[in-house]
């Protein structure tokens, strides 16, 4: 069974940064695409950041330049470093893989972002 356990999420200024964690069991983490995807209340969830098997990278439009994905095969944990944050980055961020067209998701992380 795959599993997906988020981490560091919180409350923090406009301006400031957080780093966000996924780390993931029960699959073989390092020939897989990992995606992070946020919520924002009332809105749909939106792909924020994917990263390939490759290391390669790509971001949507409001968050380029500011967040930054990454991955380390060798402790199964993807990262979202997000920094400059603004009101409206304030979502619970997911993790998410795709792995035989079954998505998997994680239980989410609150990032609220002050003005």
């Amino acid at each position: 069974q795959v599993q997906l356990v988020e981490s560091g999420g919180g409350l923090v200024q406009a301006g400031g940064s957080l780093r966000l964690s996924c780390v993931v069991s029960g699959s073989v983490f390092s020939i897989y695409a990992m995606n992070w995807y946020r919520q924002a209340p009332g809105k749909q969830r939106e792909l924020v950041a994917v990263i390939t098997r490759g290391g390669n990278t790509n971001y949507a439009d409001s968050v380029k330049g500011r967040f930054t994905i990454s991955r380390d095969n060798a402790k199964r944990t993807v990262y979202l470093q997000m920094n400059s944050l603004k009101p409206e980055d304030t979502a619970v961020y997911y993790c998410n893989v795709q792995i035989w067209n079954v998505d998997y998701w994680g239980q989410g992380t609150q990032v609220t972002v002050s003005s």
